[in-house]
């Protein structure tokens, strides 16, 4: 049914699924993994802050008492428990972290797990969360093109410089670099318009629709092949993954364009012994 297409979970729901003992995602990343899901990811939030009516993608969808992993650290617990799945973010805030521990950090991951981690990142929409980082919360998205160019510089191997308006640095050796050719694969969570299309083509692997109305990413995958076009990159090259709304709807999202179809856990899954049925329904489709 989903020939052609990869399939993701979205780790969420996580005090109803795992409840007191949250080292449990751990296990179940490793179950996924033997189970033959192609990707496994996990969202982004340092804290809630008290304005989550702020939230611009409509009802923000968990309570403000949901544990959030930190990504980053969950992800390099997954590398040592699986073997083949590849470990994703979805998205992480990167401007809230600072570019040389990014840098680093990912490099490492993408070593510990032999090649298979995916940066999705995105900008952010809670301003208490960047002022409580000490992050100013004005052009995070300059901010992040800047921070992703200090990461593919540092990820070159050799001593490095880098100038920007707010990374700079001179003759850095950042070691290990990560495994993967080109660097770690960056996926871009952001509205496709020309301006963040051209990002996108400059310096992204994908897109990470923010919805999941086929239509919209149908016009957005056309904005982008535009923007690779115009940057000289085979507009065939990059990747879409998008929220799967049902397990039903793989054709429709395989001929929109979309190249991985994501499954929020918690959506699926309702309970703890869903689990493992949610997975075999899932390995199901691919």
């Amino acid at each position: 049914m989903g020939e052609g297409l990869r399939v993701s979970i979205t780790l969420s729901g996580l005090s109803r699924l795992f409840g007191g003992s949250l080292a449990g995602v751990v296990d179940f990343a490793a179950e996924a993994d033997a189970a033959g899901i192609d990707q496994i990811a996990l969202p982004d939030h340092l804290a809630i802050g008290p304005r989550t009516d702020r939230y611009p993608y409509g009802a923000f969808p968990l309570p403000p008492d949901e544990p959030w992993l930190e990504p980053l650290t969950a992800l390099a617990a997954f590398a040592g428990a699986t073997r083949r799945i590849r470990l994703a973010t979805s998205v992480l805030i990167a401007p809230l972290r600072p570019a040389l521990l990014l840098a680093k950090t990912l490099a490492t991951i993408d070593v510990l797990s032999h090649g298979r981690l995916d940066l999705g990142v995105g900008i952010g929409w809670q301003r208490e969360e960047f002022e409580a980082a000490g992050v100013p919360f004005e052009a995070r998205a300059a901010r992040l093109d800047d921070q992703l160019r200090a990461c593919r510089a540092l990820w070159s191997g050799g001593a490095v410089s880098f100038r920007s308006p707010t990374v700079s640095f001179d003759d850095l050796v950042c070691l290990p670099s990560p495994l993967q050719a080109g660097g770690i694969p960056i996926w871009f969570g952001v509205a496709p318009t020309p301006r963040n299309a051209a990002r996108i083509a400059e310096l992204g692997a994908g897109w990470l629709p923010i919805g999941a109305d086929l239509a919209e990413i149908g016009r957005g995958i056309a904005v982008l092949r535009r923007a690779f076009e115009k940057a000289g990159r085979d507009p065939a090259a990059f990747g879409v993954r998008a929220n799967a709304p049902a397990l039903d709807a793989l054709p429709r999202m395989r001929e929109a364009g979309v190249t991985i179809a994501a499954f929020a856990l918690g959506r699926f899954a309702r309970s703890r012994d869903r689990l493992g049925p949610f997975l075999n329904q899932i390995a199901a489709l691919r």
